[in-house]
């Protein structure tokens, strides 16, 4: 269900946003975006990898399922709107593909480090992995034409471009919540160093293939999840209701990745690292929930097909009957859309704010990003 410009509105008052719903990408021209995260930013590679995301996941705006856990567009989606680029093709979708204007290596339930916990093989690493083998494919193929082929010019990403690209990483939420699974809050945050460490070696490696721009997101308050909290119902909670040995966790991990981005910028030449503090913007959400129409923040849209358990999408009972999960008739009064994603509306109302530069570290919008340089 489509919102007013005048409710959204509102509800930027209310909650302290500006109003970026308009793109103004006259102060920026990024030619591409490539990004690197787990489920909160794949647009279809898990669904080309492994298995479909089925319905009702992306209905409410695409109109079909779209490999996205959402009812619609994801973070990702606003800032490449923002930045009058096209929605990003999965690097692991070869139907269809157009990579002109960057690729997308995020695939649902991965993790920064390599770990056999995680819900997925394609960690942090094994992205970088892919970036690098398709910049050297991109190259190989530029210098074989002359890039004058049809393929050259059409859907290739242009080598120039990949220098001027925004570069993209959100991930570290499922690290930090498979480890809350099988540790306690003190063995889980002696872990983050390690997984900062596997981090900067991931953004090392692409700042050697030469980016430059980097946005880092840090990771949301992984202990507000409705997944999680039915999960651990005895775990002690904050004021807002949220786990909170999980979010103290999530501060750490936070505190220690917003260190590192500071070292690096210092660093690393001719770059700039930009940390958007994500977990800020999402803790609002359910603070001021009321303020945006949402009852219970902790309540999800989609059902599952065999009742109130996660699982939004398909069920395949044994004698080979399927059932498709039912969602709420209006998600815009939800928070969560399946007890671990984001509806649209939320998703919408954080990628305002990581737009307009208000949570970043410094205040930068997106648009001007591309405009800074250090000497």
């Amino acid at each position: 269900m489509a919102i007013s410009k005048i409710t959204l509105g509102i509800i930027f008052l209310l909650l302290g946003l500006t109003d970026t719903l308009s793109p103004v990408s006259n102060n920026c021209k990024f030619p591409a975006v490539y990004n690197f995260g787990d489920s909160n930013s794949d647009t279809g590679a898990i669904s080309a990898a492994i298995g479909e995301v089925p319905p009702p996941n992306g209905v409410a705006f695409f109109g079909r399922s779209v490999g996205r856990h959402s009812d619609g567009r994801l973070i990702i989606d606003f800032i490449t709107e923002n930045l009058t680029l096209p929605y990003l093709t999965p690097y692991l979708d070869s139907v269809g593909a157009n990579y002109r204007h960057g690729a997308n290596f995020a695939t649902g339930g991965s993790c920064i480090r390599p770990t056999v916990a995680c819900f997925s093989p394609f960690h942090l690493g094994t992205q970088v992995s892919q970036f690098i083998h398709f910049k050297t494919r991109t190259l190989s193929l530029y210098n074989q034409t002359k890039g004058k082929s049809p393929f050259c010019r059409g859907v290739l990403a242009r080598p120039k471009d990949f220098s001027k690209a925004l570069y993209i990483l959100d991930i570290g939420q499922n690290d930090l919540a498979v480890g809350f699974q099988n540790m306690t809050e003190e063995q889980l945050k002696a872990t983050i160093p390690t997984i900062i460490e596997n981090f900067t070696i991931a953004l090392k490696l692409l700042y050697k293939e030469g980016a430059r721009f980097f946005s880092i997101h840090n990771t949301g308050p992984t202990g507000c999840l409705p997944y999680l909290l039915k999960s651990f119902p005895a775990t002690p909670r904050d004021q807002y209701g949220c786990l909170k040995p999980l979010n103290n966790v999530a501060v750490e991990f936070n505190k220690q990745l917003k260190y590192k981005i500071s070292e690096l910028n210092k660093e690393l030449p001719s770059s700039l690292f930009t940390y958007i503090d994500v977990y800020t913007a999402k803790y609002n959400l359910i603070i001021k929930a009321i303020n945006i129409g949402v009852v219970d923040p902790f309540d999800y849209c989609c059902v599952g097909a065999i009742g109130r358990g996660m699982g939004c999408g398909k069920t395949i009972f044994p004698n080979g009957t399927e059932l498709y999960s039912t969602s709420c008739k209006n998600p815009t009064n939800f928070i969560s859309w399946d007890g671990i994603h984001y509806t649209e509306t939320a998703n919408m109302l954080i990628a305002n704010r990581i737009l307009d530069g208000s949570i970043s570290d410094s205040p930068l919008p997106t648009q001007k990003a591309c405009k800074l340089t250090k000497t």
